[in-house]
Parts: structure tokens; C-alpha cells; sequence
């Protein structure tokens, strides 16, 4: 895999993104949950509201880095309210 940039960063994301899975996975077996309805309108789960968290946050970096000059950081915590906004109210 030497084609990849392996940084520390990019480690700590993967690395993060396998133990939110692990972490979600090992919450499922041991707290089972029934589908909540929230503000889309639509059914779903922690591992839904987990997949609608990672992709919009991909969206906010990718606009972040187009739109703003700010440090990065300041998406991290856009990113964050965006995630307990989802998983409050989704």
C-alpha cells in the first residue's frame, strides 16, 4: 500500500472510523433498539444516524476546504455539533 499517504492524521481517522464501528456494533448487541421516527421523517437507527453523521461531515470538509479560509480544526467542530444535532433530532 505504498501508493496511499499514510500519516499520522489519516491513520487517526481510520482508526477512529473502525472503533465508532466496532464501538456501535458491540451497543447493538448489548442494547438491542427499536427505529425511531426524527425529523426526516424517516426511520432509523444509531448505525443509520451513524452513516448520515460520516457522510454529511465528509460534505462539510469538502466544503470547508472550497469555501472557507479557516483552519481545518474549525470543521472538526462544525462537524461535532453536526453529529449531536443528527443524532438528537434524526
Amino acid at each position: 500500500m505504498a501508493w496511499m499517504a499514510w500519516t499520522v492524521p489519516t491513520a487517526i481517522f481510520f482508526g477512529t472510523i473502525a472503533a465508532l464501528l466496532v464501538i456501535f456494533t458491540l451497543l447493538a448487541a448489548r442494547f438491542p433498539e427499536t427505529p425511531r421516527t426524527g425529523a426526516l421523517g424517516i426511520e432509523t437507527t444509531r448505525g443509520d444516524r451513524l452513516f448520515i453523521t460520516l457522510l454529511g461531515s465528509a460534505f462539510i470538509n469538502l466544503a470547508w476546504l472550497g469555501l472557507v479560509d479557516a483552519a481545518q480544526y474549525w470543521a472538526l467542530v462544525v462537524c461535532l455539533v453536526f453529529a449531536a444535532a443528527v443524532f438528537r433530532w434524526v
